[in-house]
């Protein structure tokens, strides 16, 4: 199993200052996560989403991160495919050259954005662009792969020419999809690329998502092929932190997941700005779990509801909040499920940067070994 840290540079500071220090902050624990052990880091790409998202150019954050590292793996979680926000084009053409200078390094991943809010910034209805989204997602392999390339589709239209440069990894780095829905995780099966759970689903959903992917990947047809060759691969959502002072840990990161919920409800649904509150633990637990308040957020069209444990998806009681065992044991249940990676996500708008560095240490250094430890008894067993 891998193990990941996917970021959103979100913030509860959106001050000059604030933004300055938090892009800094993410090089620093990127860079302290390599010497580690994780295998990669992931950014997303969100516009115009004040406190939930300022990471709006992660081509820029990655090819910094690729010249500052030299192991960890660089990926796209995900690129916005409306051609208008990034044309095919652009996106093959950054997407090699970031492969190239990082020495093959690349995952790139395809997605459209979550919110009328960011497909309005470009002059979209986000109802309306699935199928762009799907024409791109053809098209770009084939720009990656072809020595020329001519395409004259419903929203893309591009006369023959020849595009440099082309990726270091063969034929193309591997190809991923953005899941939140049932519909999204179908599609990146029968499409034969990754399946990237961007939501906080439990074990328990996430097997189910693990399933519905799988199957669709088993049946899948050659026609419907994205790209040259298939990518078998499911990574989870994992908000975490892990501090060798258990309670402290919960306290800061059901503070930063309380903070995380509101900030997407209030883009997603118009709810209020999110709260900062310093509760402790079992404060910010019982306003997370305060049926009557319940907080209900959008990834994409999925639904997650955090409070009513009847209408529930998600429950706070399962987490990776504490110490390195808490981590341990619900990494467990994730790979369980079927998790071929954890995609971590510390860096919540609440969360501390020493408390971001000190969790990732603590699973560089105990949660990693651990599972590193069971793969090669596993490997030796099956010998």
């Amino acid at each position: 199993m891998k193990f990941s840290i996917i970021y959103e540079a979100q913030m509860a500071d959106t001050s000059p200052e604030s933004e300055v220090r938090c892009f800094n902050e993410i090089v620093e624990q990127v860079m302290l996560a390599e010497q580690v052990g994780f295998d990669n880091v992931w950014c997303v790409e969100h516009t115009a989403l004040t406190q939930y998202a300022h990471m709006s150019a992660p081509e820029t954050m990655l090819a910094f991160l690729a010249g500052k590292t030299s192991r960890i793996g660089i990926g796209h979680g995900v690129v916005c495919l409306p051609p208008a926000m990034n044309h095919p084009v652009k996106v093959a053409e950054r997407i090699a050259t970031l492969d190239i200078l990082s020495g093959g390094r690349v995952h790139f991943g395809m997605g459209k954005g979550g919110t009328q809010q960011e497909a309005g910034t470009f002059g979209y209805d986000l109802a309306e662009l699935q199928p762009m989204i799907d024409e791109s997602m053809y098209l770009i392999p084939r720009i990656m792969t072809q020595d020329e390339i001519e395409h004259d589709g419903k929203y893309i239209k591009i006369p023959r020419r020849p595009i440099h440069p082309k990726p270091l990894q063969t034929p193309h780095p591997p190809l991923y999809y953005a899941c939140t829905r049932e519909a999204t995780l179908e599609l990146a099966g029968k499409r034969g690329i990754g399946a990237l759970v961007l939501g906080f689903s439990g074990p328990e959903e996430i097997a189910r998502k693990n399933a519905v992917y799988r199957e669709n990947f088993r049946n899948r047809k050659a026609e419907d092929q994205v790209g040259v060759v298939p990518t078998e691969h499911l990574a989870a959502f994992c908000a975490a932190c892990v501090l060798d002072d258990r309670e402290e840990a919960r306290r800061i990161g059901l503070r930063g997941q309380r903070f995380f919920a509101e900030a997407i409800a209030h883009w997603y649904q118009g709810g209020p700005k999110p709260s900062t509150d310093d509760l402790s633990a079992a404060e910010q637990e019982a306003a997370l779990n305060q049926g009557k308040e319940a907080v209900v957020a959008y990834l994409s069209e999925e639904k997650i509801t955090i409070g009513d444990e009847h209408t529930s998806n998600y429950s706070v009681a399962e987490d990776a909040y504490g110490n390195a065992d808490d981590c341990i044991r619900y990494v467990t249940r994730l790979q369980e499920a079927g998790a071929d990676e954890v995609l971590f996500l510390f860096q919540m708008g609440t969360v501390p940067h020493a408390s971001i560095l000190e969790t990732i240490r603590n699973i560089g250094t105990k949660v990693i070994p651990h599972f590193r430890a069971q793969a090669q008894q596993a490997a030796v067993a099956a010998e």
